[in-house]
């Protein structure tokens, strides 16, 4: 005759089951540490040796506080995309004076001379812009 013990069935299980958790917790830890200091963003520590996801002719600003704001500018100056290392957007240019306020509503991006500045919901978010030498 067979003898069943429910309680040694449920340790057995429980042990199988937490053995694959850490299974899974060893394989994620493993994977994770591979993209430890990669760095390829432009605002990140350290180039990594890996290019940078920005399209030619970019316009990289240094701005006050550290800031660092990339722009592309559309052809005839109708349009500038906003970079960040999270998204893009475009802003449209406004008025017949094409390329010194670029807005879609919400964000504006206004430039005079070299100098740039980004503001969102009357927010100024990049002030003092200048273009980066050799940018």
């Amino acid at each position: 005759m067979l003898s069943y013990s429910p309680g040694s069935f449920r340790s057995k299980f429980i042990s199988q089951r937490f053995a694959g958790i850490a299974a899974a917790i060893v394989a994620a830890a493993t994977l994770l540490a591979g993209c430890a200091g990669g760095g390829w963003w432009p605002w990140g520590e350290g180039s990594g040796g890996e290019v940078p996801r920005i399209a030619p002719g970019a316009k990289y600003y240094a701005c006050e506080a550290g800031k660092k704001l990339i722009v592309r500018y559309g052809a005839d100056n109708r349009y500038a995309m906003i970079i960040f290392p999270e998204r893009e957007f475009r802003l449209d240019a406004e008025g017949s004076t094409a390329g010194s306020k670029f807005s879609n509503g919400r964000t504006v991006l206004s430039t005079s001379g070299d100098e740039a500045m980004l503001e969102e919901a009357g927010t100024v978010l990049f002030a003092k812009c200048k273009p980066e030498p050799g940018a």
